[in-house]
């Protein structure tokens, strides 16, 4: 993406009881974001790598969590292995560890609402399980229509840099047509195709 120009709009600014018109700047940036020079070099590779985001769940109806994951890879073998990165401090971590099993899920363009929720970028009011709708499997809760799904049992789990290396063995995959993907690439979502 090239130099983008700021928007500029004018607002009434009050002092005294008149209104005057002052400069409003609109960028395209994340105005939270470090400056350019700051930034983690190895966050930026990650976020240039992208990838499908997929959601992670783990446990029953009364006991469930999930996390939105875009850090993973299928290691094919017999049997085949998903690796995963999650937050170890996110509540999947101790439901992984408690259940041995979770649920992997690709997610759709549809879903962007969703992932953010189960990132804890968006507001879920209930909790995060009212949003969509559920089948609860062996591994834990599927979300309804997903195109691409897997239940997983855990293997191993180790702390690589600052996350939680999931090791699971695939113990069932489901594949319908596939959709039009939620695709994360920094940082931003986008739609199938789309280059940033």
């Amino acid at each position: 993406m090239g130099a983008h120009r700021p928007s500029t709009l004018r607002r009434p600014e009050r002092t005294g009881g008149t209104a005057t018109l002052a400069a409003v700047s609109i960028h395209a940036e994340h105005p939270f974001a470090d400056p350019e020079g700051e930034r983690d070099p190895a966050r930026r590779l990650r976020g240039r790598v992208g990838g499908t985001v997929a959601l992670l769940t783990a446990g029953l109806e009364d006991d469930r969590s999930g996390l939105t994951v875009s850090s993973l890879m299928v290691g094919h073998g017999d049997p085949a292995h998903l690796l995963a990165l999650v937050d170890p401090d996110a509540d999947l971590a101790p439901a992984l560890a408690r259940t041995g099993r979770g649920v992997v899920q690709l997610l759709s363009w549809q879903d962007r609402d969703l992932a953010d929720a189960f990132a804890g970028l968006a507001p879920a009011p209930g909790g995060v399980f009212r949003l969509g709708t559920w089948t609860q499997t062996s591994w834990g809760p599927l979300l309804d229509g997903v195109s691409a799904w897997a239940g997983f049992t855990v293997a191993t789990t180790s702390e690589v840099g600052w996350s939680l290396l999931v090791d699971g063995v695939l113990d069932e995959i489901h594949l319908d047509e596939p959709g039009e993907p939620l695709v994360h690439r920094r940082g931003r979502y986008l739609r199938p195709g789309g280059t940033s």
